[in-house]
């Protein structure tokens, strides 16, 4: 069983190490996205583990050492898989399993919203690909139905949209706090 300290600073290690990455195709980092999709989503006034889930949403790719170009060599690295299971050793479901559906939540919103795709960034159009395209109709019911499914909505706008460069969004420090109470540390 991982302890919430021992996870939280792994979180922290993650961020220091690997967070200045590029961020697969973006013009900002791994970190710098995954702190503007969490000042977002606290902007729009979401709760806490939301806000958490929106800061660690990415939390796969810092995960595995793959590099930034992997879309392009045609593998889906199914981060969202590997940083939802990471998280869920310590946060709570409301925290990870937005995680986990943010990648449907992208596919989803290509079936349901008229021009959402058309608004997505070249490189989430190639993951998309790798992800399984735009859902079917059915699919995308079910998806919606799905008691996460909402929250992970809500993150996948947020995760479009937090892809500025030089944003001036809080650091990873100001997140802790909130981190270490949802995981009772």
């Amino acid at each position: 069983m991982t302890k919430p300290s021992v996870l939280i600073a792994e979180v922290e290690r993650l961020f220091a190490e690997r967070g200045a990455t590029a961020y697969f195709g973006e013009p900002v980092t791994t970190a710098a996205h995954s702190l503007q999709s969490a000042a977002l989503a606290e902007r729009h006034g979401a709760g806490p583990a939301l806000v958490a889930a929106a800061l660690l949403h990415d939390i796969g790719h810092l995960l595995h050492a793959l590099g930034e170009d992997v879309a392009e060599h045609g593998v889906d690295t199914r981060h969202e898989d590997a940083g939802a299971d990471f998280l869920a050793a310590v946060f709570p479901p409301e925290v990870s399993e937005p995680v986990r559906l943010h990648v449907a939540a992208k596919r989803c919103l290509c079936r349901i919203e008229p021009g959402y795709f058309d608004r997505l960034s070249p490189a989430s159009v190639r993951s998309l690909a790798l992800q399984g395209g735009p859902m079917a109709a059915e699919e995308a019911a079910d998806f919606l139905g799905d008691p996460y499914g909402a929250a992970a909505v809500a993150l996948r706008r947020w995760d479009d949209d937090a892809k500025v460069p030089g944003a001036d969004v809080p650091g990873l420090a100001y997140y802790l706090p909130l981190l270490r109470r949802l995981a009772g540390a």
